[in-house]
């Protein structure tokens, strides 16, 4: 019997780094108590694994090694100080049947009823139920880190981030009723009404999002403190017995899901959109003084493409047939494949305001841009309406639209323009385009502009021109 036991002790691991265990079917590597998270153990997890690293094939010497194993398991922690004892052959319960999901001692295994199970030594059973617990408490840990930075970071600044965008839309509001308040008196407190709805419907979504996730975290903190307790006092054999117990508390930490980011947490900005309030608005700014905005507007000679013909004051743009096109000298901020030109006044605050002559022109393209638009190659960054960077009205064929990276707006025009009237508002960073002899509003788009716009044009048909 004796040289039954020692010949299966040779054959097991001495040492719990050395080879995989097997939990509930996973198998766990080796492993490396030189993970941070083990300080939740004592400092004799390492003397368990350099004594285990001693042992030797002499079967004396690995009782020793496996004596003196148990003994620093014992001083460190990892085993309990009381060892059970096998009824039937009264020897230690050092022996983990995995077949049977119980604790026997080395009899049992040799020539008891676990004759031919799988065995694992305690201390590798232990280990394994200890790491894997700890990878779990670690999890625990960092989704409630996420938890809490969300409850912190994103919910607080989205709270600030709410708090601004409302005043500026109340600002944006007021700003627009003052300029006809004797006719917008009912339409002012709708729109404020109207701000304040949402911004209460924001704020809800924010306090729920807050106290769900606050909840949250608690259970989290709850369970994982539970399961701190559990690894650092319960004793080996109790722990080893309690899976189910501790797989029941991980599965319902697992329900709780990842916090997110979503627009509900968001002003809604249409919350404050008025066609009738656009369109008052437009006429007063326009018919006011600086209806046409500045006479210094003129194309810029050194952006304006090879494929038109600028006028001598750089206000007019032709397009130009393939036999009459000249050669201009290459500059970086010419466009040299699409016919593209660009104002030579960049906007970055104020209002502003101006209109195109198109004429009879039967394809055209007049709006604004980023000054870092392509100029060079055929592709869709160097075409204006085709990217991110430019906002255009287009007319081609008889059809006008709103173009902006690379999508198309249908507009319904009643009669054919001779003229496109352009505002910029960049404190409501509010683009509108309109027809200056009606001063019937074509489209509107409101954008978080976040550089100087230019203006820009395109032509393929006769001729446009920027009139002052």
């Amino acid at each position: 019997m004796t040289e039954e036991l020692i010949t299966c002790e040779l054959t097991c691991p001495t040492s719990p780094v050395d080879k995989k265990a097997n939990f509930d079917g996973v198998k766990i590597e080796g492993m490396d108590f030189e993970q941070p998270i083990f300080s939740v153990l004592s400092d004799g997890m390492k003397e368990q694994q350099q004594a285990g690293g001693k042992s030797s094939c002499d079967g004396d010497v690995e009782a020793n090694s496996l004596g003196t194993t148990t003994q620093t398991d014992t001083e460190s922690g990892i085993f309990s100080v009381e060892c059970e004892q096998c009824v039937e052959h009264e020897s230690e319960l050092d022996w983990f049947c995995g077949t049977e999901q119980k604790l026997i001692c080395s009899h049992c295994a040799t020539v008891g009823p676990c004759h031919g199970h799988t065995v694992t030594p305690l201390v590798t059973r232990v280990t394994a139920v200890r790491n894997q617990l700890v990878d779990v408490c670690e999890k625990i840990q960092l989704k409630a880190q996420r938890i809490e930075k969300f409850i912190d970071q994103t919910l607080t600044a989205k709270e600030q981030k709410l708090q601004a965008a409302a005043r500026r839309t109340r600002e944006q509001v007021l700003a627009q009723v003052s300029a006809a308040r004797e006719a917008l008196e009912e339409e002012e407190q709708r729109l404020l009404e109207e701000v304040q709805r949402e911004e209460e419907r924001v704020e809800q979504c924010l306090l729920t999002q807050r106290a769900h996730w606050s909840q949250a975290l608690s259970s989290l903190t709850q369970t994982r403190s539970g399961l701190v307790h559990t690894l650092t006092h319960t004793p080996d054999a109790q722990l080893v017995t309690s899976v189910q117990e501790i797989a029941e508390r991980v599965e319902e930490t697992d329900g709780v899901g990842e916090p997110c980011d979503t627009d509900q947490l968001n002003l809604n900005s249409s919350c404050s959109d008025s066609k009738l309030l656009r369109g008052l608005w437009a006429a007063a700014v326009l018919l006011g003084p600086n209806a046409y905005g500045s006479a210094y507007l003129k194309f810029d000679e050194r952006t304006v493409s090879h494929l038109l013909s600028p006028s001598e004051d750089f206000c007019t743009l032709t397009f130009v047939h393939k036999k009459s096109r000249r050669s201009p000298a290459y500059d970086p901020a010419r466009f040299d494949c699409w016919p593209n030109a660009l104002g030579s006044l960049a906007m970055s605050s104020g209002t502003h305001s101006w209109v195109v002559d198109v004429g009879q022109s039967g394809a055209f393209k007049v709006g604004v841009c980023y000054s870092s638009l392509e100029r060079k190659g055929s592709g869709n960054e160097a075409r204006l309406g085709h990217n991110s960077k430019s906002w255009v009205l287009s007319h081609y064929d008889g059809h006008y639209s709103f173009c902006h990276a690379g999508k198309k707006v249908p507009l319904q025009v009643v009669s054919r323009p001779q003229r496109i009237g352009l505002l910029l508002d960049w404190p409501s960073q509010t683009l509108l385009f309109y027809e200056p002899d009606s001063f019937a509003v074509l489209y509107t788009v409101t954008h978080p502009f976040d550089g100087p716009l230019l203006p820009a044009c395109a032509v393929t048909d006769r001729s446009i021109t920027i009139l002052h």
